[in-house]
């Protein structure tokens, strides 16, 4: 398989993320010191005109928290491993050199993948935890403190399946020119062997990155290229390579 990352935007999307951190938290720091300077004895009572205070330590909290909420989010979706690209294409060993998988450059679909019957829309998860998928209605089996954390982690497993639709709207618009018949089939995919998942009728296929599990992305494709007609070899490659030239 082969597979075409945007290393740019990954690289320079951890970066921030990093910076953030450590700016986020000394912002915090300095609030604190700000808070607590004259019981501390740092800071003489005098130092600062009351009405500067009132002004300036609200805007310091805000700004602290504002960062500390991007930074986390900007974490989990660029630092925090398993890395999804990582994990699908560990979970992907040995499918055909055919295959191209392409993450990072086709947004809102993070992770797209061709192979020789369709075109794969991936909306991944991190989450590690439990959770239940009735049609198209998504459940996390949490207790009251899981439920604190997840709030602090920005880690709620939010809505996939409107992440896939978004998804795959997006590239049958892009392809329309091109081929209309290909088919354009979204996918949620777990990178996380940990989770635990209860899936009865889910609206678009809900798996596991790795191809010891089940259902798993691996088993998945294979079964679903015995159940539908392969491209062509000539215009599989006329569409890659047009593909790749109109959105990479």
């Amino acid at each position: 398989m082969r597979i075409v990352t945007n290393e740019a935007l990954v690289k320079r999307n951890r970066k921030i993320a990093t910076r953030l951190f450590f700016f986020s938290l000394g912002v915090l720091i300095l609030g604190f010191f700000l808070a607590n300077g004259n019981l501390l004895g740092l800071i003489p009572e005098d130092a600062i005109d009351p009405q500067v205070y009132m002004l300036f330590m609200p805007v310091v909290l805000l700004v602290g928290l504002v960062t500390t909420l991007i930074s986390v989010r900007m974490t989990n979706l660029w630092i925090r491993v398993p890395r999804p690209e990582d994990a699908i294409a560990e979970g992907l060993k040995g499918v055909s050199s055919k295959n191209v998988l392409y993450n990072y450059f086709h947004f809102p679909a993070r992770h797209v993948l061709i192979t020789q019957q369709a075109i794969f829309p991936i909306v991944t998860r991190f989450q590690d935890g439990k959770f239940t998928v009735k049609g198209k209605k998504w459940r996390a089996h949490k207790g009251p403190i899981g439920t604190i954390f997840t709030l602090f982690r920005l880690d709620g497993i939010g809505n996939p399946f409107l992440e896939a639709e978004q998804a795959k709207k997006y590239l049958e618009y892009i392809i329309e020119d091109y081929d209309k018949t290909i088919p354009v089939q979204p996918l949620v995919v777990f990178v996380d062997s940990r989770a635990q998942l209860e899936i009865e009728d889910p609206i678009y296929p809900v798996l596991y990155a790795d191809s010891k599990k089940t259902p798993s992305l691996k088993n998945y494709l294979k079964e679903f290229g015995e159940n539908i007609e392969q491209l062509s070899g000539k215009n599989r490659e006329e569409f890659l390579e047009e593909f790749e030239a109109a959105t990479l």
